[in-house]
């Protein structure tokens, strides 16, 4: 089935949040000072089994989804992640099975998590200093162990991106450097714009280092040229270095909104659907899934979701008509 959105939008990737914990407090995401020991995270028994997740990922598929990417949180928290992973694979029509993460406990799952069926991951990597990093992420890891964590995907056959978020006055001059390294390491950098997602990261206009900055700064050491996207969808504009050694990704959701092609719902670790990164609200398919309602039933609810959705938040807060105020955080349903 082919399910089209107000605008035309096909839902064709669905990102699962496994847990709203991490272990990491990066300050545009989860600060510390908001989500400490007294933060009320999800209980065991609110979260999605893994039986739960299984049965609404198998209709998301029916409905055309051909992507699943695994989020948090830092899903590798979850214990049950490889079975999570396994079943995913046992689903018709799904194509590609990524995953999320802070790397800093990848290197001793990566194998593992290949074993059960992972094909990519997407590691969040913001400084190669310490002090930078450390800074970025609540001082919760040095950045060896997320290293380590990225060569032992790619030693068990994942493909690996690396996902930097760039702040104004936080870590600016670190990308150069990160760029270097990683064209060297035959791994694709991607450069993220510091985005106004949830309420607590104290975002501001004067904090981002939007697209044609990054693109100016990186072309001025390493020329790039620009290369065509992989799909219809894609949320990085990508550039290969003129040298032909490689090529960098950015994400700009902030400078060059690409909502008009987003493709992309999202549930988060207790089960509600949201068709926005930048939702105010979402649908909770809890009371479905945990009732007699049938996997038909869910899927018409599904479909009424979708054909309604209308957002395009990033577009509109750029010609200043969208002000939600509230949103949901990134941290409780993915990036």
């Amino acid at each position: 089935m082919e399910l089209d959105d107000h605008y035309k939008r096909n839902l064709r990737d669905l990102r699962i949040s496994v847990t709203d914990r991490c272990n990491f407090r990066c300050r545009y995401c989860m600060p510390e000072e908001i989500f400490n020991k007294d933060y009320p995270f999800l209980s065991r028994e609110h979260l999605l089994s893994v039986d739960e997740i299984s049965r609404i990922a198998r209709i998301f598929a029916r409905l055309g989804v051909e992507k699943i990417r695994l989020t948090g949180g830092e899903p590798l928290l979850r214990k049950e992640l490889p079975e999570i992973i396994r079943r995913m694979t046992e689903i018709s029509g799904i194509k590609d099975i990524a995953l999320t993460t802070n790397g800093s406990l990848l290197a001793r799952h990566a194998e593992s998590l290949a074993e059960a069926g992972l094909m990519r991951v997407a590691v969040s990597l913001d400084a190669l200093d310490d002090e930078t990093f450390m800074k970025m992420n609540g001082g919760k890891s040095r950045v060896q162990p997320v290293l380590e964590g990225i060569e032992a995907a790619a030693a068990a056959g994942l493909l690996v991106k690396v996902n930097m978020v760039v702040q104004k006055g936080m870590n600016e001059h670190a990308l150069l450097p990160m760029v270097e390294y990683f064209r060297d390491k035959g791994h694709i950098l991607r450069m993220i714009e510091f985005m106004d997602v949830g309420n607590t990261n104290g975002w501001d206009w004067k904090h981002v280092v939007s697209k044609q900055e990054l693109l100016e700064r990186i072309s001025a050491k390493f020329p790039l040229e620009p290369k065509a996207p992989n799909y219809t969808g894609e949320v990085a504009s990508r550039f290969q270095f003129k040298d032909g050694k490689g090529e960098i990704g950015i994400i700009s959701s902030v400078s060059d909104a690409f909502c008009s092609t987003c493709t992309r719902g999202r549930l988060s670790a207790e089960g509600t659907f949201y068709t926005c990164l930048f939702a105010s609200e979402g649908h909770d398919l809890r009371p479905l899934l945990r009732s007699e309602a049938s996997d038909e039933e869910l899927e018409e609810h599904l479909i009424s979701i979708w054909t309604g959705r209308h957002d395009r938040y990033s577009l509109d807060r750029g010609k200043g008509k969208d002000d939600r105020g509230k949103k949901v955080e990134m941290s409780h349903i993915g990036g």
